[in-house]
């Protein structure tokens, strides 16, 4: 029963997409959408848990600069000025289009990705088995999307649509790296999550800011076997967090750890588009209690 309700619900979704993804006007649309994907009411009068929180700040938390942290490459720009060049991922290049891209030029290995979208990430091991006809396929798709309106998730809305080309980087496990992921609020660390196996069997741990193992999940299983040990550069991660998340109400700052050096990954102002599924309502409440919005618009 269960799951007839949920395939009813995902068909009901695509609907929605499909008729009033530009139409409805987003405080609408969204509330629309979270009933059917979360199978609740969204109470943005008084907003409570984690979820029902980020979409308040999707359609009342709205700032310039935020188009500049979602995005890829300006964002460069950004973590430049708050941290240093030296927290970033080498970049190979940038192009408005895929025929601008000379792929004979870039090196063994690298990795593609659009600046607007979250996804559409492209790795290349080995050039001479890279099928670079299905990349580009894939890059143009992407190119025309604008990825603000099927969750309306603002920052995104009028980003430059781009492809940018980064050096190809793994962990101690030479296979993957992992993503520590780190929550603010208010521009302080609350939280971290750590995901891995993405492209086996993707899993995520959550631990404190200082390395506590929290038995909870958002989205993705936990798997409480797998020992990930604290990162030795931990302090300075959540340092770079907080110069990264200053002046913010929420906001995920990303990074990666490789022999005890720090690189930016990336930043996410709405975890799971504001459509997490935690493994408790408690820890939902929780963490959404940690959300203060600001009180001049509620």
């Amino acid at each position: 029963m269960r799951e007839e309700s949920l395939s009813v619900r995902r068909k009901i979704y695509r609907k929605i997409c499909a008729l009033g993804e530009r139409v409805l006007p987003d405080k609408l649309y969204l509330e629309m959408l979270y009933q059917v994907r979360m199978g609740e009411k969204l109470d943005l009068k008084n907003p409570n848990n984690f979820d029902e929180k980020l979409q308040w700040l999707k359609l009342y938390d709205r700032k310039p600069e935020y188009t500049i942290m979602a995005d890829k490459y300006e964002v460069r720009k950004y973590v430049e000025e708050k941290l240093g060049e030296s927290y970033l991922i080498p970049l190979l290049g940038v192009w408005d289009s895929v025929d601008d891209i000379d792929f004979s030029m870039l090196p063994e290995q690298y990795v593609l990705k659009c600046t607007h979208d979250s996804g559409s990430v492209l790795i290349c091991k080995e050039k001479n088995t890279f099928d670079i006809q299905s990349a580009k396929q894939k890059l143009e798709k992407t190119l025309r999307t604008n990825y603000f309106y099927p969750s309306r998730e603002w920052p995104y809305k009028n980003i430059h649509p781009r492809i940018i080309a980064e050096k190809y980087m793994t962990d101690e496990s030479h296979v993957e790296l992992k993503d520590y992921k780190i929550y603010t609020f208010g521009g302080e660390p609350y939280l971290i999550q750590v995901d891995f196996g993405r492209f086996v069997e993707h899993k995520r741990n959550l631990y404190t800011t200082d390395w506590q193992y929290i038995d909870e999940e958002i989205e993705y299983p936990k798997d409480p076997s797998v020992q990930i040990e604290k990162p030795e550069s931990l302090g300075e991660m959540l340092e770079c967090s907080r110069k990264l998340a200053e002046g913010t109400v929420s906001l995920r700052t990303d990074f990666y750890s490789i022999n005890d050096r720090i690189y930016f990954g990336e930043i996410t102002f709405y975890q799971e588009a504001g459509f997490a599924h935690f493994s408790s309502e408690e820890f939902s409440r929780k963490l959404g209690e940690m959300i203060v919005l600001p009180q001049s618009k509620l």
